[in-house]
């Protein structure tokens, strides 16, 4: 059975206890402080019973958690190691040196730190080619995504096979290609929290109705599709079309240079009117959507979903944008999640039945 270690047992490393423990995997919990490891080890079994599983107590995912005595102790045999510890690069330098030290060679390091890159505390380690970022979103048992950001040196085999083992216990993950300070999430979270608390203090929205704006507007949609896939929906001619037809207005809301968009501007904004660039971000977007449009053909294929799935959820998708009544949209953004679930045949069917009345 593969084993993992969870170094540091604070909220972050129980919850990672949980997603490896509930996936299978047997869990070494250690940290520093005297009796809190055994301590979360208690909070860690709570969450196994939680509501989502009926409040029944998963009693063979609870045993494939313990409490390692000693950093030696939780490294035995393990495959991966999910250091936890407070965002302190000390800390981390310290314990990574442990953990090069100590782990097989062929055992992956990933630090679980939200805001320090690798290079700061993996530069001087042997095996430093084994070492990356693996941040989650908190808690990661409730939230899947993780963010795999390697050092310079770190080898593409390591994240390629630390991808694999996150994909076999649930998560999300995505490939961060380079080191960059906040990573994305906190990136894309820092820019929306400026502008808001800007609206806010302005006197342009309460806190409450701006709260309202991100969960009953764009919370909605960006919660089953991303930006960039919204707009390759939100005009004929897909993103390059979006980007012609509001690049210019997102421009000037943004203060930024339109040649993020192409390069093409509206004279309402420029009085140079449209202008030519490389727009690179532009067409890395198309081919992302595009080719992430093709991987998902074949993943239903290899699925056995219905052979128009993938056809369906962008027609669901623009039902939602476009429908004017709030009720029948809500309708079928509840289709549209269920097609992207597990229970298609029951989504299937009540798209039938919506669409016959």
């Amino acid at each position: 059975m593969p084993r993992v270690a969870v170094v540091g047992s604070g909220l972050i490393g129980r919850s990672w206890a949980v997603v490896f423990a509930r996936s299978g995997f047997n869990v070494a919990l250690y940290d520093a402080v005297a009796g809190v490891a055994e301590h979360a080890r208690g909070l860690v079994v709570e969450a196994l019973c939680a509501p989502a599983d009926h409040g029944r107590l998963d009693a063979e995912a609870a045993r494939r958690v313990s409490v390692a005595s000693s950093v030696a102790d939780a490294l035995a045999g393990v495959e991966l190691v999910q250091e936890s510890l407070p965002e302190v690069l000390a800390l981390k330098r310290n314990m990574f040196a442990e953990l090069d030290r100590l782990a097989a060679a062929d055992a992956i390091l990933a630090s679980s730190t939200s805001t320090i890159v690798a290079s700061r505390f993996t530069e001087s380690l042997a095996g430093r080619h084994r070492c990356l970022v693996a941040h989650p979103v908190n808690p990661p048992h409730l939230v899947p995504l993780v963010e795999l950001v390697g050092a310079p040196w770190t080898a593409p085999d390591v994240i390629a096979k630390a991808k694999a083992i996150y994909e076999r216990v649930g998560q999300v993950p995505i490939v961060v290609r380079r080191e960059i300070d906040g990573f994305i999430l906190s990136r894309l979270q820092a820019v929306l929290l400026s502008e808001a608390f800007r609206l806010v203090g302005d006197g342009y929205v309460s806190p409450q109705d701006l709260d309202k704006t991100m969960k009953d507007g764009l919370g909605l949609r960006w919660s089953f599709m991303g930006p960039f896939a919204t707009i390759e929906l939100n005009a004929p001619g897909g993103i390059p079309d979006y980007c012609r037809r509001y690049g210019g207005s997102l421009a000037h809301l943004s203060a930024t240079s339109p040649d993020l968009y192409g390069g093409e501007i509206s004279t309402e904004f420029s009085p140079r009117g449209v202008r030519r660039c490389r727009p690179i971000a532009l067409r890395r977007a198309c081919a992302g959507v595009t080719g992430g449009l093709r991987r998902s053909r074949r993943t239903s294929a290899r699925n056995h979903r219905s052979t128009n799935l993938t056809g369906r959820l962008p027609r669901l998708a623009i039902r939602v944008f476009a429908c004017p009544d709030p009720c029948v949209a809500r309708g079928w953004l509840c289709a549209y999640r269920e097609l992207r679930g597990r229970d298609s045949a029951r989504a299937t069917n009540a798209i039938s039945m919506d669409a016959a009345d």
